[in-house]
């Protein structure tokens, strides 16, 4: 039994190097792209300039024509760092000029934000004080009504009181005694008394 398990996992160990060298080999991967793509520099004059030319007999004149060759190469060497530190200065100053004016756009944007927001904010507080004026006047207005209407019926209330006190006076004037009431009301029955 444990052959058939060691037998099941080198099977699928064989079998999943198999898929990874058929995907590998089918499908060229970027490096192996490159390289297939990849163009190299034509060969340099420079290099092997002193050997090429006429090989030096002497010692002393290839170590003679070697410094020269060393220190051509270092002066070349040494203009293109002054050149690259000249470059990577230039695009220093380039950077450092578009953040400065990003900066300043930002600085720009926000200060025409801060003006566009208080704007706004006196805007809404005149608005704020015109509902508020508004409110007012209709409050004012609405206890002059109230008062009116109290007034006006405070004056029906005093009319009618003098109208009701009017009455009384007039119906107390026709007044009658006592003894005369109980004749009249004696009148008043015999006069409507059928016969």
């Amino acid at each position: 039994m444990a052959t058939c398990g060691n037998l099941r996992r080198t099977s699928s160990q064989v079998s999943k190097t198999l898929l990874r060298n058929f995907c590998t080999t089918s499908k060229p991967s970027h490096r192996n792209n490159h390289q297939h793509t990849h163009e190299f520099l034509h060969p340099t004059a420079f290099v092997g300039s002193w050997w090429h030319s006429d090989p030096p007999k002497d010692p002393k004149e290839a170590e003679r024509r070697l410094a020269l060759l060393r220190r051509d190469y270092a002066k070349q060497i040494k203009q293109i760092r002054k050149e690259y530190i000249h470059e990577v200065e230039l695009m220093r100053l380039e950077q450092q000029r578009k953040n400065e004016a990003r900066k300043e756009a930002l600085r720009l944007a926000n200060e025409e934000k801060k003006k566009l927001k208080a704007e706004a904010a006196k805007l809404r507080a005149q608005e704020r004080k015109v509902a508020l004026e508004e409110f007012r006047q209709t409050l004012l207005k609405e206890r002059a009504e109230k008062l009116e209407n109290w007034r006006m019926k405070e004056i029906t209330r005093e009319e009618k009181k003098k109208e009701k006190n009017g009455l009384l006076r007039r119906e107390s004037s026709v007044w009658v005694d006592e003894d005369d009431l109980g004749k009249r009301i004696l009148g008043a029955i015999v006069d409507t008394t059928p016969l």
